[in-house]
């Protein structure tokens, strides 16, 4: 830098003194003057320029005594944490010393105590062993033979704790639970107004007169014959005055058979022919018949979006009975109950409206049970899935006998709605021999118990008092065999509905004044 300066000077005095010999140029001694003058100026320069560089030496020294200053301090500082950092890093290592010689410490210890512990679990096992025989020669029994009956009284030990927490959740349950679904029911069904049950399986068919006997007969069972091979239903003809009865399995046929003897006999001409003709006839008007009450049905239940050949099926239930009952019926009842629990528990319209068709269609597959293999529930759901009914639909019908595991609120809700339909009074009616002996099963399932002393089947079968021997069996065992009674009850019987088991343990204290 300093001689970059001193060539600017330099430059400068040249300028002049060039300046100088083109001014003067007239005479040499102008010449002589500018060269003196000159001179001057670059000794001045120069001057200058040694006292720049002077400075500029200086202000360097200055600035490099600066420099030093400052790593020195920084050095210092620096020899000043690493100071502290041996200084704490000592310190660690006295820490760590001290943690590891109390581990050492720790760890003897513990070798000692495991030996004293070893040395109690010895002495231990030894008084066991003398125990053991002691016991054995007290109580005269081996150590196997006291631990079975150890472990028979903690058996029923907890056996009785289980039952009395059951109980009691039983009890709280049974307090929210029950009331509502009590409420729920009841609502339904006190909105559901339905007929007691009043079909038969045999058909009536009343004659103008007895006359008329003979004319269905004809001459040597020639007309009997052919209507019951074109109608496939049997004529029985017997003492009852005006009257003939037809039997057959399938009740759609039995109906047609009734409309084409009815024909026949109003129109007074029976002969193999006429009796062709007239079948023809009735076979059209039950076909109508049968695809007017499943419209019916559908449209009694609200539904809109069925597909025809769902409604032909569901038409022929119309002369299919169950117990009694009449199974298209026994649908519409189980759609609209289905409904109604649904609304009372608060649903929205689309599901409630999913819950009468899931409970219109669960017994759709009794229609078609004689004609195909299966459980009518199995055989239904296949019939629905084939005619494009929701997974849900399926899933309800399949499920409502227990065939196939509920996973959906509309099984459930349709399962006790069917259920409610069939169990209320009035519903279905059984014979004499199946009562009896569903009354008879219930009472020898209560009876093989020990502790038993009577039992009485009650309400239709619908209920069973067992009473027990106090003296044989206290308040907690009258909650465990009611339990395990409806539990034998639930494996081994079939019933529609609920049976009720009461269990009732009685004492009775007599004494008498003198």
């Amino acid at each position: 830098m300093i001689g970059v300066i001193i060539g600017a000077i330099v430059a400068v005095a040249a300028a002049f003194a060039v300046g100088y010999k083109v001014s003067l140029g007239r005479g040499a001694s102008a010449v002589d003057s500018a060269q003196t003058r000159a001179r001057d100026l670059i000794a001045d320069a120069q001057r200058d320029a040694e006292t720049v560089r002077r400075e500029a030496t200086v202000e360097a020294k200055n600035e490099i005594l600066g420099l030093r200053h400052d790593l020195e301090q920084e050095i210092k500082a620096s020899r000043q944490d690493l100071d502290r950092r041996e200084t704490r890093l000592e310190q660690r290592e006295t820490t760590l010393d001290q943690s590891q010689r109390d581990a050492e410490q720790e760890t003897r210890n513990l070798k000692e105590q495991s030996r004293e512990l070893d040395k109690r679990r010895e002495d231990l096992g030894r008084q066991g062993e003398e125990i053991d025989r002691q016991l054995q020669k007290v109580a005269g029994m081996t150590s196997s033979e006291a631990k079975a009956v150890l472990m028979r009284r903690i058996e029923d030990d907890a056996k009785r704790d289980a039952m009395t927490l059951v109980r009691d959740l039983e009890t709280k349950a049974r307090e929210e639970a029950e009331s509502r679904a009590r409420r729920i029911i009841t609502l339904s069904i006190q909105r559901l107004a339905s007929e007691q049950t009043a079909e038969s399986t045999v058909s009536v068919l009343s004659l103008p007169s007895d006359d008329m006997k003979g004319r269905i007969i004809g001459r040597e069972g020639r007309n009997i014959r052919a209507f019951e091979a074109v109608t496939g239903v049997n004529i029985i003809i017997d003492d009852t005055p005006e009257a003939v009865l037809l039997s057959c399995f399938d009740p759609v046929r039995r109906e047609i058979g009734r409309i084409t003897l009815e024909k026949l006999v109003g129109d007074g001409r029976i002969h193999p022919a006429r009796i062709e003709e007239m079948h023809e006839r009735a076979k059209g008007e039950v076909e109508n018949e049968i695809r007017r009450a499943g419209e019916e049905a559908v449209l009694d239940v609200g539904i809109t979006d069925m597909h025809p050949e769902l409604i032909r099926v569901l038409g022929r239930l119309q002369y299919r009975t169950s117990y009694g009952q009449n199974v298209l019926k026994h649908l519409v009842e189980t759609a609209h109950i289905a409904g109604m629990m649904g609304a009372e528990l608060g649903l929205p319209q689309d599901q409630v409206r999913l819950l009468k068709r899931c409970g219109l269609l669960h017994d759709i597959g009794k229609a078609v049970t004689h004609e195909v293999e299966g459980s009518h529930a199995l055989i239904g759901a296949e019939l629905a899935r084939r005619l494009k009914e929701g997974p849900e639909v399926v899933h309800a019908i399949e499920s409502h006998h227990g065939e196939v595991e509920q996973r959906t609120l509309e099984a459930v809700l349709s399962q006790t709605a069917d259920q409610i339909s069939g169990g209320r009074p009035g519903a279905r009616r059984e014979t004499l021999e199946t009562y009896v002996k569903r009354l008879e099963k219930l009472e020898e399932i209560a009876t093989s118990y020990k502790g038993v002393e009577k039992t009485f089947a009650m309400q239709a079968g619908r209920e069973i008092r067992v009473m027990v021997k106090p003296e044989e069996m206290d308040d907690l065992g009258c909650q465990v065999l009611a339990r395990d009674i409806a539990k034998r009850i639930e494996e081994e019987m079939q019933y529609p509905g609920q049976i009720k088991v009461m269990v009732v343990r009685e004492i009775r204290a007599t004494e008498f004044a003198k």
